[in-house]
């Protein structure tokens, strides 16, 4: 399946990159690009990619604020963001939103190639590095909010979720807990419908929010058998 994307960045060398990187990635088409979120809704509205790469920090209308829109339409596109350390204030917030990944614009090119054929599928990867800053925004924020839910995890779902909220890939997970990629996948389908959320980067808003990983701390105690 080849997977048609839309880049959105109000700079014009960063598209072209983009853009370069996207097309030399097999399975993925370019078909069509926007220079601020505006121009985004006007173009995936129009072309209606499978995925919109956008940037956060955009004149006229940011990132954040056109991706929410887009979520609100029928059929919106998967969406995976792209930041700066200094532009991602918003990060929680388009986490929440029910965006399909986060990167860094450093990011490698292999891993934005992954992000977009993962985020085609429904699911979504949130870089690692920005997963460090999932757990700085927490970091003296309210106290953890207790969620019924976690108690239907088994332990090793649990440990699964722990995982993924520290930024873990699924062979990383395997390789951590000694098990196959496969076993992996079936308790992270487990824990995400166990949870009632929708993919990787909902768990993760999840596991943060309901105090399993605070900033340096470990796992809180099992909640199931």
């Amino acid at each position: 399946m080849t997977v048609r994307l839309v880049i959105a960045d109000d700079q014009a060398m960063i598209r072209a990159g983009l853009r370069l990187v996207a097309e030399t990635a097999p399975g993925i088409d370019v078909v069509g690009e926007a220079a601020d979120g505006r121009e985004a809704l006007d173009v995936v509205r129009r072309l209606r990619p499978d995925v919109l790469l956008m940037d956060v920090a955009m004149p006229r209308l940011d990132g954040l604020g056109a991706a929410r829109r887009l979520l609100a339409d029928p059929r919106p596109p998967k969406i995976v963001m792209l930041t700066t350390f200094g532009t991602d204030r918003n990060l929680h917030a388009a986490l929440r939103a029910g965006v399909n990944g986060f990167l860094l614009k450093t990011s490698p090119p292999e891993l934005l190639a992954e992000a977009v054929r993962v985020a085609a599928t429904g699911d979504a990867l949130i870089d690692p590095a920005v997963t460090m800053r999932v757990i700085a925004s927490f970091a003296g924020g309210p106290a953890p909010v207790e969620r019924p839910e976690l108690d239907a995890l088994t332990r090793r779902e649990r440990q699964v979720l722990n995982l993924l909220a520290r930024g873990l890939s699924n062979p990383e997970i395997a390789g951590a807990l000694g098990l196959g990629e496969a076993t992996v996948r079936t308790h992270v389908a487990r824990v995400l419908q166990k949870l009632g959320v929708r993919d990787r980067v909902q768990a993760v808003v999840f596991a943060y929010e309901a105090g399993v990983v605070r900033p340096g701390q470990g796992e809180r105690p099992c909640g199931g058998g």
